[in-house]
């Protein structure tokens, strides 16, 4: 079902989040509405197996109405969600380590949603975004997925991946520069292809 009105603010999910720790049942409902699309993104951009990412999403919240009673809002609800889904999908990994089982993962297209990020033209002629971040480093693609396709403010994101600001926008500025290059790059031979298709048409 497509949501109506505009999307809700950190503030709002802030307050919903320290009312849901006060017992307030419809809080609950809101904050969890609110970030579940956000945090299954994240999830599955960290690289988290495709099969699991909705388990992820259910682990996440459960860990984080669990912990409620120590959410005081000192940062927004959106980057303690964030940072508790970061700590699942660690998690997920040392126990896929521990129990290795046959690599049949499906297509990043199929857990990935087509999230278009501001300021990077040509996303929307067919190309998935999610395919191109698949080829950066672990803590580029982070980065680049926080600020870029979730819109965590670069002051949230060092908070969250505990480094300083500085390093999370190196990071954000070379993971564009790498994403603008493979896109040229995958959209050439297809220009190059229009280019003679006048030609072709003229002969026929």
């Amino acid at each position: 079902m497509a949501r109506s009105g505009p999307e809700p603010g950190d503030e709002s999910i802030t307050a919903w989040a320290l009312a849901a720790r006060g017992g307030d049942p419809e809080a609950v409902e809101r904050f969890v509405g609110a970030l579940h699309r956000d945090v299954r993104r994240f999830v599955a951009h960290l690289g988290a197996d495709p099969q699991v990412v909705d388990d992820l999403a259910q682990d996440t919240f459960l860990r984080a109405l669990g912990s409620l009673h120590r959410f005081e809002g000192r940062c927004s609800a959106r980057t303690w969600l964030l940072s508790i889904a970061r700590r699942a999908v660690t998690d997920s990994f040392r126990h896929a380590a521990a129990r290795p089982r046959p690599a049949d993962v499906p297509d990043w297209r199929l857990a990935v949603e087509r999230a278009q990020p501001s300021g990077l033209p040509g996303f929307d002629d067919g190309i998935a975004l999610a395919d191109l971040l698949a080829t950066l480093p672990d803590e580029r693609r982070e980065a680049f997925v926080l600020t870029q396709v979730l819109g965590l403010p670069y002051e949230d994101a060092a908070r969250l991946t505990a480094c300083p600001v500085g390093t999370v926008r190196s990071r954000v500025a070379r993971a564009r520069a790498t994403l603008v290059e493979l896109l040229m790059a995958a959209e050439a031979p297809r220009d190059t292809a229009e280019s003679r298709e006048p030609t072709a048409l003229a002969a026929a």
